[in-house]
């Protein structure tokens, strides 16, 4: 990349002229001069500090910009984060390795925005949901590729990349449906891993309390004009309460291919997990036990032409074993759950800028499809299970079609996105069903700037909402698909020590699926339940007082918080999950560098949520419990030297007694301690 310095007015800034190593980005397409300054204010508000050395040499300037993490996905083309106008959170991998999380799940949890109610710990199982929605209205992308999971939400952040993969995580709110597709009920979370395009070598090890013991190896090389990463990491523990022990392992591959033409991207990989999920599902069998596998590939093309298109194709397969017994089995209990989900998918993307905006185009096409000894519609034909003397005797299969469109126009410091999904599946009736919305955003002022937002959107009820049937629960193949319409506004505020928003938003919801249950029943039974009305504030704010105030003083402060209210028809029946929300959320931190090589990260999170659940004791009598609402405080100390980094972390420090599933106790203070080593070659 080259620039130089230019006058503009009384100052000074810097300009772009040519984009020399990066030939596909964004701004070469434009053919506009873009000011150094006003890209660094996009930056500021997505990453914790920039790193800006000035000398008392006026002959000299010496300016450090990383400008590669710019472009994000919230719309259907690139833009500059500064552009978006809506809430979308950006944790890059500079805040990664500073956090005291060891998986993808509890980085999460520092967003106040999204609820993560984790049944299994360290990335065995969660379920993740964003303002007040269930865990299954949500979508999931790995670099940009829709991997989630039709059979339950609670495996969609079954993922075969370790959290020291990650480059970044975008995290949208609200719905997405026009950007994202279906199923983008509440919000999306778009995973993006390392670059391969950089040499590079890691590794690292940890140990720490209930027996956890945590080990990868990772590198990126090149071989003529293919750039490939590749990592494995493996993860266990002995469990911090009887039957929560687990063993994971994750290997991923990802590749480029760059040319004149455009840039060929390639990704794989595998994730395998064996655990003991006592009352994961129910507490009346608290011995449960489960496997389950991922496999996934993806190829994405992403043209340098004038009318950029972007065609990817993909595929993941999910295999689940789950054994209601994991010991000591009673008579009447016969055979275990078997399933296997197959997702096949293509899409094609085409942007162009013009005199009158930037409009994008296109389509994709997913089938989903499932075999299992308990979901689906009984097959004449059995099939068996690989290796086993067991077989698939149900499945089902359904097509999803959908076409798009957008356009982005600008008028002085307006910005207007409007757009809309058409979209088809084949096995609900009704034909095409039609999602609108736009984005809107004023630029009152350098650093101020209004925003709104109009959306719609739906989620296809899985396969465990159809046709799970179980000892305490029962699908329904009738369930039509949920519905959704979203309205937000408020303020982005962008200076260069002091950034955040604060937004007002709200959802309503028809159809939605939830278990319900009469008090005096023992069955679940999934259905469509009432229309729900959600509103609340979400409030963020950052501020970078060491380089404002050029002090011994921290280098970051951050406070976030979101209020949700969630109404609905009285009913008489009990709701097993829409109604159990985050209330009040108030997350806090701190990031402090002691001396030249030690940094310091502490997290305060405070959770305050709604509903009740079905409290069992020993001898499987239950009541109705309610959430107690709970602070928990984690703390990470990382000391750096060269290319090693030697951390330890507390995790609930204060050893705080919670719940955020009924009847799954949360673990108490968790010690790690570990050291990794990275070297890049750029």
């Amino acid at each position: 990349m080259k620039y130089q310095v230019k006058r503009k007015g009384d100052g000074n800034a810097l300009v772009f002229r040519k984009w020399g190593r990066k030939n596909y980005s964004l701004f070469s397409t434009l053919n506009k001069v873009v000011i150094i300054s006003v890209l660094s204010v996009a930056y500021l508000i997505s990453v914790p500090v920039a790193v800006v050395a000035i000398s008392n040499d006026t002959t000299k300037i010496k300016i450090q910009y990383d400008l590669d993490e710019i472009e994000v996905t919230a719309s259907r083309v690139p833009v500059l984060f500064s552009q978006v106008a809506r809430v979308l959170t950006v944790i890059e991998a500079q805040e990664i390795e500073r956090m005291p999380a060891q998986s993808i799940q509890d980085l999460l949890e520092y967003v106040a925005g999204v609820d993560i109610r984790q049944r299994g710990t360290e990335g065995v199982q969660a379920d993740v949901s964003i303002r007040g929605g269930t865990f299954d209205q949500i979508l999931i992308l790995l670099n940009g590729i829709n991997i989630t999971d039709p059979q339950t939400g609670h495996h969609n952040l079954n993922l075969p990349v370790s959290l020291s993969q990650i480059e970044r995580i975008e995290i949208l709110e609200g719905p997405a449906a026009r950007i994202y597709g279906p199923n983008a009920f509440s919000g999306a979370i778009n995973i993006i891993t390392r670059n391969p395009a950089s040499e590079s070598l890691g590794a690292e090890v940890s140990a720490g309390s209930f027996g956890y013991f945590n080990t990868g190896l990772s590198g990126s090389f090149r071989t003529g004009k293919l750039n490939h990463y590749i990592a494995a990491f493996r993860k266990s523990s002995k469990g911090y309460i009887e039957n929560t022990d687990f063993r994971s392992l994750n290997v991923y591959y990802s590749g480029q291919y760059l040319s004149r033409a455009g840039k060929l991207f390639y990704q794989g990989g595998i994730s395998g997990k064996g655990f003991g999920a006592n009352s994961f599902y129910t507490p009346v069998y608290p011995n449960q036990y489960e496997e389950v596998q991922v496999l996934f590939g993806s190829i994405k093309l992403e043209s340098y032409t004038k009318m950029n298109l972007t065609p990817s194709v993909y595929w993941r397969s999910h295999s689940d074993k789950f054994i209601l017994f994991r010991n000591n089995a009673p008579d009447w209990y016969k055979n275990h759950n078997y399933h296997r989900t197959d997702v096949w998918g293509a899409d094609i993307n085409s942007w162009l800028v013009w005199k009158g905006g930037k409009t994008s185009f296109g389509a994709g096409y997913r089938t989903e499809s499932i075999l299992s000894n308990v979901l689906g519609e009984p097959m004449e034909e059995r099939i068996a299970f690989p290796g086993k003397d067991k077989f698939f005797t149900h499945s089902k299969d359904r097509k999803l079609i959908s076409v798009f469109a957008e356009h982005s126009f600008f008028l002085d410091k307006w910005r207007l996105t409007t757009g809309v999904l058409a979209n088809h599946v084949s096995d609900r009736k009704g034909g095409i069903k039609y999602f609108p919305g736009f984005d809107i955003s004023y630029q009152v002022t350098e650093p101020l700037k209004i925003v709104a937002s109009w959306n719609t959107s739906l989620r296809m009820p899985t396969f465990t909402d159809l046709y799970y049937k179980g000892p305490t629960n029962l699908g329904n193949p009738d369930l039509k698909p949920e519905n959704s319409t979203s309205v937000e506004g408020g303020v982005k505020l962008n200076t260069k020590f002091l950034n955040g928003h604060m937004v007002l938003f709200h959802r309503k919801g028809t159809n939605l699926i939830d278990w319900i249950k009469d008090e005096d029943d023992a069955l679940w039974k999934s259905m469509n339940h009432t229309i729900i009305n959600s509103q609340g504030i979400e409030v963020n704010l950052f501020w970078l007082p060491k380089l404002q105030l050029n002090k011994s003083l921290p280098d970051k402060i951050g406070f976030s918080y979101v209020y949700n209210q969630q109404q609905k028809e009285e009913s008489p029946v009990i709701s097993y999950y829409v109604m159990d929300y985050l209330r009040h959320k108030f997350v806090a931190s701190v990031t402090q560098r002691v001396f030249k090589s030690i940094s310091l990260d502490l997290r305060a999170i405070y959770q305050d949520r709604e509903g009740t659940f079905s409290f069992y004791r020993e001898n499987n009598s239950s009541y109705e419990y309610e959430y107690n609402p709970f602070w928990t405080v984690d703390l990470k100390a990382v000391y750096q030297i060269r290319h090693f980094d030697l951390f330890v972390s507390a995790n609930n420090l204060f050893n705080r007694q919670y719940y955020d599933v009924g009847n799954v106790i949360q673990p108490g203070r968790w010690i790690k301690a570990g050291i990794s080593f990275n070297r890049r070659n750029n």
